[in-house]
């Protein structure tokens, strides 16, 4: 925290609670009061609210939760001076995983949103294929439908994965389409959890020797390779890295959005490795592209 304030940057707390307890009003100034609490001890600069939770549209949680925001937010920024309430929201307003949140409302509500623009295959009503964790035209029309609701571009912050999913494929056609597991989420009859996460390092450590070496699909505009387990069976895994990160931070630029980060900076190799400090250089600077021109432009 200390070397973080030694940069400039911010340390906030992380904030998660049950949308069933924050219906009752005492409950909330308690839980707030605890936060604050802790932030002030810890020396912390806000804090972010993480609640991926299933909220009813006609549910009491779904006004306590703006509530919660909005009396989290006049609480801290009272309380520490300078201090950043943020939310986390899914890539799409759309109901993703049965989360009816009132979007417009929590944003207005606290310093800007995060979007979770990945984990995009957590509900799939399509066929059951393996895909991109964040495809490209996907994920903007998400960034469009928030912007549509009244929520000013400068309240969006867009969020990218240094992680991918690897897919065990029940069968792998001749053009790379690979049938996955049936497995159910919130509704939908597949789902990601057909796979598992893996961060950036350990795919990059990977791809060289996989048997079909790092490919390009140009609908999802994202990367993707295959590799055989040693019980034979064909695996593919989706990926992000600078490339397909690159698209997406241009679009930040142009639609204005309040800036960019991602999920998460330990998915990077930060040994000494030449090749992997190179990648996870690249991968660093692609969130700022304009500081990586001016970096080019010294050497």
């Amino acid at each position: 925290m200390c070397y973080a304030h030694s940069k400039g940057a911010r340390v906030v707390l992380k904030g998660d609670v049950s949308v069933k307890d924050i219906i009752d009003p005492t409950f909330r100034e308690s839980w707030i009061t605890q936060k604050l609490v802790l932030a002030k001890n810890q020396y912390m600069d806000g804090i972010n609210i993480d609640i991926e939770q299933e909220v009813n549209c006609s549910s009491p949680e779904y006004d306590a939760l703006t509530a919660l925001v909005k009396e989290t937010t006049e609480a801290f920024h009272h309380e520490i001076e300078g201090s950043q309430v943020t939310f986390d929201v899914a890539w799409s307003p759309k109901y993703i995983d049965r989360r009816c949140y009132n979007y417009t409302g929590i944003a207005n509500a606290c310093d800007f949103v995060f979007v979770m623009s990945y984990d995009e295959q957590s509900q799939i009503w399509s066929d059951c294929v393996a895909a991109a964790n964040a495809p490209y035209n996907q994920t903007l029309t998400g960034y469009e439908d928030y912007i549509k609701m009244d929520i000013h571009p400068k309240k969006l912050v867009m969020g990218v994965p240094w992680y991918g999913y690897d897919y065990t494929c029940l069968n792998l056609s001749e053009d790379d389409v690979c049938t996955i597991a049936k497995v159910p989420f919130r509704g939908a009859p597949c789902s990601d959890a057909a796979g598992r996460q893996v961060p950036y390092k350990v795919i990059m450590k990977q791809v060289n020797s996989s048997v079909s070496g790092s490919q390009w699909n140009k609908d999802q505009q994202a990367p993707y390779y295959n590799y055989k387990d040693s019980s034979g069976h064909f695996h593919q895994v989706w990926y992000d890295n600078p490339q397909s990160i690159s698209l997406k931070a241009a679009y930040v630029q142009k639609r204005g959005l309040r800036g960019i980060g991602m999920w998460n900076a330990n998915s990077l190799d930060y040994s000494g490795d030449a090749e992997a400090r190179q990648q996870t250089e690249e991968m660093w600077k692609v969130l700022k592209p304009d500081l990586g021109q001016r970096r080019l432009s010294f050497l």
